[in-house]
């Protein structure tokens, strides 16, 4: 990818970046709900005057029109002020930074228990198609992939936590006896994804005529594996991983609310809940931001990965 294509895909990452800048803002207002009488009140039973609600709603901008609301916003952005998080007194920035180390380690831990799985199963099946060991690995993948991960994550809680009781059942904290069963839940719906992802691939690069041809040559089965198969499919293999890695980093939401882990999905469901709207849309800026850099730190590495591609670029 030459520098030209690599600013153009930079100036498609800020374009996208107000869209869903300006889409999160214009949701968060249309809402139903007066974000301002649960900014003073919370979910508790209060009397709020309505000179009490106007008051708070001009000193906070709320009164003027919506586009006017969002480019004060907007410009506040750019000069790097998130804004201020009514429900964690403290401001935005200071929000994520709270909650992105739990979030990284949780995505770093299910990214690595889903390849030291999937990739070797992947390959093993995919070395024995059709044959009983590839249905029995299917078949595991199957179900892996049809679990919800609420309930796989209730599950192990139910019996690691509460009948064996090896494991915590009650989160808020990060630790390595809290991690292994949210890591557990999401690494085993995200390897039985990329087991099959794997598998198909392995499958199409061995159907491949520089395979037959290898074969005729008089290599050896391992040889092509290593040696032939798995870098040309690498590439989509990649470009997977990116996306679950995209995924992850922008908080698994649902599994951090049941294991009560303190991450960035944890803290935006919560956020959503106390119409904290300046704190969910830090978020969700958070989470474009990574998946796109992500894919473009992907579509990167194919220029190293690929030999083709690098001419192209030249």
């Amino acid at each position: 990818m030459s520098k030209k294509q690599v600013l153009a895909r930079i100036w498609q990452i800020i374009l996208v970046l107000l869209g869903i800048s300006f889409i999160t803002f214009a949701l968060m207002m249309l809402a139903p709900g007066d974000p301002v009488r649960q900014m003073i009140a919370g979910n508790q039973d209060i009397m709020v005057t309505q000179a009490e609600i106007d008051a708070v709603r001009h000193e906070l901008g709320l009164d003027k029109p919506f586009i006017f609301q969002y480019l004060s916003w907007l410009g506040n952005i750019l000069q790097g002020d998130l804004g201020f998080s009514y429900m964690r007194k403290k401001p935005v920035f200071d929000v994520l930074m709270d909650h992105l180390p739990a979030t990284l380690i949780l995505a770093m831990a299910s990214s690595v228990f889903m390849i030291i799985f999937a990739v070797p199963l992947g390959i093993f099946s995919a070395v024995h198609c059709n044959g009983p060991i590839d249905y029995f690995i299917r078949g595991l993948t199957f179900i892996g992939v049809s679990m919800p991960n609420f309930w796989m994550g209730l599950m192990l809680l139910w019996i690691f936590g509460l009948k064996l009781g090896i494991l915590p059942i009650v989160g808020g904290r990060v630790g390595f006896d809290i991690l292994i069963l949210p890591m557990t839940t999401l690494g085993v719906v995200m390897a039985a994804k990329y087991t099959r992802q794997v598998r198909a691939t392995v499958l199409e690069e061995l159907s491949q005529d520089y395979v037959v041809g290898a074969r005729a040559r008089g290599m050896s089965e391992s040889y092509i594996l290593w040696r032939e198969v798995l870098p040309n499919a690498m590439l989509p293999l990649i470009t997977l991983f990116g996306l679950s890695l995209g995924n992850l980093l922008g908080g698994a939401s649902v599994v951090e609310m049941v294991f009560s882990w303190p991450g960035l999905g944890l803290t935006v469901v919560q956020s959503i809940t106390y119409r904290d709207f300046q704190l969910v849309q830090g978020i969700v800026l958070w989470i474009a931001l990574m998946y796109m850099v992500i894919n473009l730190v992907v579509d990167l590495s194919y220029n190293y990965l690929d030999p083709r591609l690098r001419k192209a670029g030249k």
